[in-house]
């Protein structure tokens, strides 16, 4: 086999998910379930999939049809969004209208359905046009997780798990950007193994601040209702603020689409496009967030707990607390009023001294020495 770059050349850290999607290459069935965090390269890895799929050579990254799925312009290639929260009655149906069309261009089309954990009730609509397709479509669904509405569908599909990046990974590739050892490994750290998080950390100024914000949160807790208000009201402001350097990201976006527009002086500037592909991103940007935040705490709390067992003392409340806390990161998933869900979840959690679990969770060492030896590299 060659070992020239191809389509899957730049999916960086999956090795296990590259290789099965070239095996699937040779002999492609209806449909595919990658299933894995965003930013950890299903989304990439879709698009690099069907460009392999429509390539006479598998995926060269030189020809036509390669270059054009890779620049988002084929039109044997569709990939499906859904702008709302959850899937629609009239997205169910588009998709099905497409599914049935015949390929513009070649013998094959790909139709890559993004986000479908938020399927939601149109489901049973959609399970018959994923299951028996025309022999000419093939579906890759991209999920976050398998939640009960999607189950029967993934049945019906060859499922890849698509692990979360690990932090060195993540390291590697910002340093790689340019960000220098402690940032990387800082936003490294946060970032859920998700790449594209930690992109957008890297200028977060205020991480480290939201970080010591949830660490400390259980401190403040007094069992009243009073105080977890308090407590809530600031972490979310401190969410809501967190999201702006998505906002000057897609500031600067907007603006280069503008001038492009000005330049070229064409109609159906995109605009509407655009501004649905950044309502999503700010959507999901604020669940990251919090999970990041549950995340903390959940750390926190087994940081807690490790040192009550190694004292004798409880730990069946702490226990309690880290379950409570995973039930609330799981919960985030069907788009809960945020408030309300940390309200409900401070309550049930014990209040930690400031010497209960002291060692603010940081990058390990481990990554901090990978970080350093891939700046000096750069």
């Amino acid at each position: 086999m060659s070992d020239a770059p191809d389509v899957f050349s730049g999916i960086a850290g999956q090795p296990h998910l590259v290789a099965q999607l070239r095996a699937a290459t040779i002999q492609p069935v209806h449909a595919y379930l990658l299933v894995g965090p965003a930013g950890a390269g299903s989304a990439p890895a879709a698009r690099a999939f069907a460009a392999a799929l429509l390539c006479p050579r598998g995926g060269c990254g030189r020809c036509r049809d390669c270059r054009l799925v890779l620049a988002g312009e084929h039109p044997d290639v569709v990939i499906f969004v859904p702008e709302g929260a959850f899937l629609r009655v009239s997205d169910a149906e588009e998709i099905t209208r497409v599914a049935m069309r015949s390929p513009v261009e070649g013998q094959r089309k790909v139709l890559v359905l993004a986000e479908f954990h938020r399927v939601q009730k149109v489901g049973p609509a959609l399970l018959k046009t994923i299951e028996e397709p025309p022999p000419s479509t093939v579906f890759v669904v991209l999920a976050d997780s398998v939640p009960p509405e999607l189950v029967t569908i993934a049945s019906r599909c060859v499922r890849i798990d698509v692990a979360p990046l690990t932090e060195a990974t993540l390291v590697e590739a910002l340093v790689d950007d340019g960000v220098d050892a402690p940032a990387a490994a800082a936003a490294a750290g946060a970032a859920g193994g998700s790449l594209d998080r930690a992109r957008l950390l890297v200028s977060d100024a205020g991480l480290a601040a939201r970080r010591a914000a949830w660490w400390r949160a259980p401190e403040r807790l007094d069992g009243s209702g009073a105080a977890v208000a308090v407590v809530v009201a600031e972490l979310v402001e401190l969410v809501e603020a967190a999201a702006e350097p998505l906002h000057r990201a897609q500031a600067q976006a907007l603006a280069e689409l503008e001038a492009k527009v000005a330049t070229s002086g064409g109609r159906g500037t995109g605009r509407a496009g655009l501004d649905a592909t950044h309502k999503r991103a700010l959507r999901r940007h604020r669940a990251d967030e919090l999970r990041f935040g549950l995340s903390t705490l959940g750390t926190r709390y087994r940081a807690a707990m490790e040192t009550a067992a190694a004292e004798g003392t409880a730990v069946a409340p702490l226990m309690s607390a880290l379950d409570a806390i995973v039930a609330s990161a799981l919960a985030l998933s069907r788009n809960p009023n945020e408030a309300l869900l940390l309200q409900a979840l401070f309550l049930r959690l014990p209040a930690l001294s400031a010497e209960q679990g002291t060692n603010l969770g940081r990058p390990s060492a481990r990554v901090a020495q990978t970080a350093e030896r891939r700046s000096r590299k750069a």
